[in-house]
């Protein structure tokens, strides 16, 4: 095996999980040709978060070795909705739903991966030609008992949960994917290997060479504990603002921080070694975490807003109020409102119920002064900010 094709696996393998199967690979790369590189995005979500970038930064590194990827948005898939790590049947999606988040997906991608290098698919182009026959004979492809295997799939039938027979469909849909692209490579999170592994049965029983299958680590929010996910409010997205990103990852805990360095950051396994040792002198994780910060910002922005990022977390942690702050417009009846109502219209919380919740325990500022009384009125006509927690600010003018 040359040089060049050590390197490459090197790349390819940095942060991975799993290769299936690495010798498969290696003959793909001895015959010189670029590779196609698979991998699908269900549009449940109109937003991509650093979570989702664990893989999409893989691809951009196929793409750095001169292959060609393939991002599949699953339209038509999507409107069944993935099983996968479900206890209960996924709700399917609209058109419109899928339609709007895909359009949402194919603009944020591109902050990380090469247009030219880039063919966006749309796997409804060719499920939707398959038809009743086809999807017959599909279903023909593969035994209850193999699907059972499924981890998701055995123990909710172990636990009596219920099952749609669409449900099965899901990863021969996805494994049909890879035949009708003929892909090479096929990449997914570990979650993901049973519908990976489909896509090499698939192709062999069509007669194709089979894909390899690289599956990637899945990340933990900022809780610690669950997958990242929006829905379960433990997320970054790519598309937040600078000072939302930066410290977001400032809040990460100094364990896990070392966790989204290794599958996030371009930084060379030798430096991010140096910092380990480091900080295992006795040096201060938060430089570290800077710097980490500061390379996600300029990534999804630029540079000039990571050190402005920079700028305004230093200032909240010393209690001042960022040069720049969002600025809402609140309309009001009568002649005062409620600091709590305030902060709901402003969009700084959720609820009047957690407004109180965060005065009592300290939380909330305006013009700087610590809001101790959950029952101040504030006159209409008043121009003032806001602050709630560490990092929400809004200059709110009252009309």
């Amino acid at each position: 095996m040359n040089t060049d094709i050590n390197q490459s696996l090197a790349i390819i393998k940095r942060g991975a999980d799993e290769l299936l199967i690495e010798s498969e690979l290696i003959e793909k790369f001895k015959k010189g040709k670029p590779l196609r590189i698979k991998a699908g995005f269900d549009p449940t979500a109109p937003d991509l978060h650093l979570g989702h970038t664990v893989l999409i930064n893989k691809l951009r590194q196929f793409q750095d070795l001169g292959h060609h990827v393939l991002f599949l948005i699953g339209d038509f898939t999507g409107m069944i909705g993935d099983p996968t790590g479900k206890s209960t049947t996924r709700p399917p999606l609209t058109k419109e739903q899928v339609a709007e988040n895909a359009a949402s997906y194919a603009a944020q991608v591109f902050k990380i991966l090469d247009k030219d290098k880039t063919e966006i698919v749309f796997n409804s182009h060719w499920l939707t030609d398959l038809g009743a026959a086809g999807m017959l004979k599909l279903a023909a492809s593969l035994t209850v008992a193999r699907m059972l295997e499924r981890d998701d799939f055995s123990k909710r039938f172990k636990n009596n949960q219920p099952i749609a027979i669409h449900e099965f469909m899901y990863p021969l849909l996805q494994g049909y994917d890879s035949v009708a692209l003929k892909a090479d490579v096929e990449l997914g999170g570990t979650d993901q290997k049973f519908n990976l592994l489909m896509g090499r049965e698939l192709q062999k029983q069509a007669g194709q060479p089979q894909q390899c299958v690289l599956t990637m680590p899945l990340l933990e929010g900022l809780d610690g504990v669950n997958k990242m996910s929006k829905s379960l409010g433990n997320y970054i997205g790519i598309n937040e603002p600078p000072s939302t990103i930066f410290a977001k990852i400032m809040s990460v805990s100094d364990d896990l921080m070392w966790r989204y360095i290794e599958l996030l950051s371009f930084e060379s396994i030798e430096t991010i070694a140096e910092w380990k040792a480091d900080v295992e002198a006795g040096g201060n994780p938060r430089n570290i975490k800077v710097r980490f910060a500061q390379e996600i910002v300029a990534r999804f922005h630029s540079s000039a807003d990571a050190e402005k990022a920079l700028s305004d977390f230093q200032t909240r942690a010393k209690g001042g109020i960022p040069d720049e702050v969002p600025e809402v417009s609140v309309n009001i009846e009568g002649e005062t409102i409620g600091i709590a109502q305030l902060l709901k219209k402003a969009g700084l919380v959720e609820s009047t119920s957690e407004a109180m919740r965060m005065i009592k325990q300290g939380g909330v500022k305006v013009d700087s002064v610590k809001v101790d009384d959950k029952n101040v009125q504030i006159n209409k006509g008043t121009t003032l900010v806001a602050q709630v927690g560490k990092r929400k600010f809004a200059k709110i003018k009252i009309g």
